[in-house]
């Protein structure tokens, strides 16, 4: 019997988390058997090392088709478009309701984090903040920290524009990559037909063949996610997993108020698309999106949903969809919330309420900011911490339950695009 994919990845997620509790309990913890010198400890060690290059080989395949996804797409979308008047009409919709989707989504993750307050001392007992603070000095924290952008909100506005399209690309920076795609694609429509057909089918054609690299990645995706949650598991073990379990529980439940209360508002709202008909229709993109923990990634399978499925025109479906993989985080910017306030609960840094305001927009704006690769809002959080003085050190706590978080963030931003995508077809009547 053909077992279906997100059967698998759910298994294979499983598995992972209990092979890491096993390897975890054998050797007490890893970094401990490592230093007596057994066999046992060298087995372990192997075992953990083996898993992480695998699991890192199989983000790095995300990484490598995550900005031709976007570039291709975004392009292909204006140039169905065709009409700028159009472009703008629908441009303007889809960016308001995912600022308003944004706005809701970070006042959410607030008001749950000032009432459940995971960082006080209720969760986090003296010994278990020891092996927490101990953990902020290491090798990966420390490389999110100096990778991370400025702070100045003017330095984030300037960043937007390339001063060079291929370096933008290069580095991967997705923002730059869509105002560079969203220009060329402009260009081109307004160029003679005759002209720029011959690039369009290019482009098409390039994006037909990552869309087929998608697929082969998804293929092993269940072994992926096995490989990429054993050595977060085994090197914790359960007892710290267990006391960042109240953070843990904060962010699920504010990504499952979004996801089932915010974005079925949204489609009922501007659509005459049931709820139950609307998550039907987006299940495969939710399941790969899991799996992947990459938007952009998951792009191809959540425009094939939205067009097929749920019947939006391909034209809204294309430029909604490229759109919000890179400027739809809602998810991503929940989780910078949370952790901000989080992390000054567990440093004891009182945040005024000021400071707070001040927070929703930084993580919103730092959230579009934020690659759509795994983890990728990692490197943006810094901003958000950074701008209310707490120390961005803490982020490798945070790292600690990351994996697990990520997948169901992302599930939550490419709902959000899905959600989007069928309102802005509800509004212009062409469902």
């Amino acid at each position: 019997m053909k077992i279906p994919l997100h059967i698998k990845i759910l298994l294979g997620l499983a598995l992972g988390i209990a092979a890491g509790l096993a390897l975890n309990a054998w050797g007490g913890s890893i970094r401990s058997a490592a230093g007596d010198g057994t066999f046992a400890a060298g087995a372990i060690t192997f075992v953990v090392n083996l898993n992480q290059v695998l699991g890192d080989l199989f983000k790095r395949s995300l990484q490598f088709i995550a900005v031709p996804i976007i570039l291709f797409a975004m392009i292909l979308a204006i140039g169905s478009l065709g009409d700028l008047r159009k472009l703008g009409r629908i441009g303007g919709k889809t960016v308001g309701i995912f600022a308003c989707t944004a706005f809701l989504s970070v006042g959410v993750g607030l008001a749950l984090v000032n009432l459940i307050q995971p960082g006080g001392p209720r969760f986090i007992g003296p010994e278990v903040r020891e092996q927490l603070l101990a953990s902020t000095q290491s090798e990966s924290a420390g490389r999110v920290v100096t990778t991370s952008k400025s702070v100045n909100s003017w330095d984030l506005v300037r960043e937007i524009v390339p001063t060079n399209p291929f370096d933008a690309l290069a580095r991967g920076d997705m923002l730059q990559v869509v105002v560079f795609a969203l220009l060329l694609g402009i260009a081109l429509s307004l160029l003679p037909r005759e002209r720029s057909a011959p690039v369009f089918a290019v482009v098409e054609g390039l994006n037909d063949a990552f869309i087929l690299i998608v697929r082969g990645i998804m293929h092993v995706a269940p072994f992926g996610v096995f490989c990429l949650i054993i050595p977060i598991v085994a090197t914790l073990g359960f007892s710290v997993l267990a006391s960042l379990g109240a953070y843990c529980v904060t962010v699920l439940i504010g990504l499952a108020i979004i996801q089932l209360v915010i974005y079925p508002t949204v489609v009922r709202i501007f659509s005459r698309v049931t709820v139950p008909e609307f998550f039907r229709g987006i299940s495969q993109a939710q399941m790969v999106a899991f799996s992947s923990s990459s938007s952009a990634a998951t792009l191809p399978v959540t425009i094939a949903n939205v067009r097929d499925r749920l019947n939006v025109p391909p034209d809204i479906t294309s430029f909604v969809c490229a759109m919000g993989a890179k400027i739809n985080m809602d998810g991503t910017a929940l989780m910078q919330a949370v952790a901000t306030v989080f992390l000054a609960q567990f440093y004891a840094i009182e945040l005024s309420g000021a400071q707070q305001a001040s927070i929703v927009f930084t993580a919103v704006f730092s959230a579009i900011g934020s690659p759509g690769i795994p983890s990728g809002g990692m490197v943006m959080l810094v901003i958000v911490l950074r701008s209310v003085g707490v120390p961005a050190e803490g982020i490798a706590m945070i790292l600690a339950v990351d994996r697990i978080l990520d997948m169901c963030r992302t599930v939550v931003n490419v709902t959000g695009d899905a959600a989007v995508a069928v309102a802005v077809a509800g509004t212009e009547g062409r469902r």
